[in-house]
């Protein structure tokens, strides 16, 4: 097995190296009769991977910039669509 697997006797044993192993080489994942089972990950690497609690639409409300008056249709171009052959 690699550096990151665990088969989960070991896991129950040495959960605080587990632990620590996760928080500085990242996820570490615990086998179950010989088949993965869980994967014990960093609350930093959790939070990584949960949706942030804001929609698009509240984030750029949100924006230190949502108050500044920039003129977008400057950086519209006027020319017309090219031709595309399919």
């Amino acid at each position: 097995m690699n550096d990151q697997t665990w088969q989960l006797q070991e896991a129950k044993n040495k959960f605080s190296q587990l632990v620590e192993k996760a928080r500085k080489f990242g996820p570490q994942i615990v086998t179950k009769h010989g088949k993965e089972a869980v994967v014990i990950l960093s609350f930093e690497d959790y939070k990584k991977m949960i949706p942030p609690e804001d929609n698009l639409i509240e984030f750029l409300r949100k924006s230190p910039l949502s108050q500044s008056e920039i003129d977008f249709s400057a950086l519209r171009q006027k020319d017309e669509p090219r031709d595309v052959i399919l």
